[in-house]
C-alpha cells in the first residue's frame, strides 16, 4: 500500500524549479537544517502550527477553542506552547483574522497526481512539467517512487530538488522515472557543512559522484550565503569537484532572508537574521569564473 505524503505548498506556474512552466510539490520533513532555510516550515516532518503575529490583537477566539489549553495571551498578543499542540485546526476556524494556519497536509498519491495534471496544457506548451522539491522529497521515497511512476504514465517531464542527504537506493528507485535532478551543494568543506546544516557532506558528495556516473542531466545549485560560503575556496573546491563529474549547468542562488519572516509563525529564530544580500558583482564574478572553467552558470534558478 502506498502510504500518503505530506505536502506543505503546491506552487502552481513555478520557472525555477527546471524547464519551462511547472508545478512544484513541496514534501514536509528534511534530514538538514541549513540556518539560512527560507523555508523553515519544510523542516519538521510533522504538520506545524502557523501564527502571523504581526496582525494578532489578542481577542482570545482562539484560546477557549483550543482543547489542549495550549494557546495564553501574553501581552496583547497570542501565544502557543507547542509541546501541548496537536494541530487540530480548531484554533483555525476560531480566528476572526485568519492569521493560523497549520502547515503540512497528508495527500494520497492520486489526489496529489490530479492535482498537477490540472496544469498539464501549461507544460506541454511551455516543455514544462512537475518538480518535486521540500523539503526533501527522497525522505518520502515510497510515496515518491510510484507518484513519478503515475507522472510518467501521464507523459509528464519530472524532475526532483534534492540535498542528497539520503541514501543511494533511494537514488536506484527513482533514477527510472526521473528526467532531471536539481542537486543542491550547500559547502565544499566538511566542517563548514556540519556547522551550517547540522550533516557532514559526505554522503551528499559521494551520491552526487555515483548519480553523475547514471545521468548527466543534473543541474548544480549552489546557494551563496555571506560568512559561510561566498568565498574563493568554496567555489574553488566546488568547480574542482564538479570539473571530472562532466556536469555542466550551475545555478547560483544568492541568500534572501525569506526565513526571518517565518521564523516567529513558527515559533523559531532565525539564526541568519542580521546576514546581508551579497553583493551583486561579487555573484557575477563568480558566475564569470564557473563560466571560464568551462560552465553554464546561471543567476537564480
Amino acid at each position: 500500500m502506498i502510504p500518503d505524503a505530506l505536502i506543505f505548498n503546491i506552487q502552481k506556474f513555478s520557472l525555477h524549479d527546471g524547464p519551462g512552466i511547472r508545478t512544484t510539490v513541496f514534501f514536509k520533513g528534511c534530514p538538514l537544517s541549513c540556518r539560512w532555510c527560507h523555508n523553515m516550515e519544510s523542516q519538521n516532518p510533522n504538520p506545524e502550527a502557523m501564527l502571523r503575529l504581526d496582525n494578532c490583537t489578542g481577542c482570545a477566539s482562539c484560546v477557549s477553542s483550543c482543547p489542549q489549553e495550549a494557546i495564553s495571551i501574553e501581552g496583547d498578543r497570542s501565544s502557543t506552547q507547542r509541546s501541548l499542540c496537536t494541530t487540530c485546526s480548531s484554533c483555525l476556524i476560531s480566528c476572526p483574522q485568519n492569521l493560523r494556519t497549520v502547515c503540512g497536509e497528508s495527500m494520497n498519491l492520486q489526489v496529489l497526481l490530479e492535482e498537477v495534471l490540472k496544469d498539464r496544457v501549461f507544460y506541454e506548451r511551455s516543455g514544462g512539467g512537475v518538480t518535486c522539491s521540500g523539503g526533501e522529497a527522497m525522505s518520502h521515497i515510497d510515496f515518491l517512487q510510484p507518484f513519478l511512476n503515475a507522472c510518467k504514465a501521464e507523459g509528464l517531464h519530472t524532475a526532483v530538488d534534492c540535498s542528497g542527504q539520503v541514501p543511494w537506493e533511494a537514488f536506484e528507485r527513482i533514477l527510472p522515472v526521473t528526467d532531471l535532478f536539481l542537486y543542491d551543494l550547500k559547502a565544499m568543506d566538511e566542517e563548514v557543512h556540519r556547522l551550517y546544516t547540522g550533516v557532514g557532506n559526505s554522503l551528499i558528495l559521494e551520491n552526487l559522484r555515483r548519480l553523475s556516473d547514471r545521468t548527466k542531466n543534473i543541474w548544480i545549485r549552489l546557494p551563496l550565503i555571506p560568512g559561510v560560503n561566498l568565498n574563493e575556496e568554496h567555489i574553488e573546491a566546488a568547480i574542482d569537484f564538479l570539473r571530472p563529474l562532466g556536469l555542466k549547468r550551475v545555478h547560483l542562488l544568492p541568500f534572501h532572508p525569506l526565513g526571518r519572516s517565518k521564523a516567529p509563525q513558527l515559533g523559531l529564530s532565525f539564526a541568519m537574521g542580521e546576514t546581508p544580500a551579497p553583493d551583486p558583482h561579487q555573484i557575477q564574478t563568480i558566475k564569470t569564473r564557473l563560466i571560464a572553467s568551462g560552465f553554464e552558470a546561471h543567476i537564480g534558478g
